[in-house]
């Protein structure tokens, strides 16, 4: 039984590590066209390199020191239930 399970783990582990290529449209099928403004069609790798908005930068910057709120006139309680 566990060798069983050990040859299964490393079949599992070896189809896992296939052999990578370049991206490439499918067979009859073109790239999308260019997008309006752009100077030249995008390459697949730059097709799928996200942008900064779908992959923001984080930001680790800590709070130094405390630091008093300013009186915001919009903060109101909310409005008593009606009964």
């Amino acid at each position: 039984m566990k060798r069983i399970l050990t040859l299964a783990l490393l079949g599992m582990t070896l189809a896992g590590c296939g052999g990578r290529v370049d991206l490439m449209p499918a067979e009859g099928k073109s790239l999308p066209i260019k997008p309006k403004g752009a100077a030249e069609t995008p390459s697949p790798d730059q097709l799928m390199t996200p942008d900064s908005q779908a992959q923001p930068e984080r930001s680790d910057e800590l709070l130094k020191r405390s630091e008093a709120r300013r009186e915001d006139k919009f903060d109101l309680p909310p409005p008593e239930a009606q009964r």
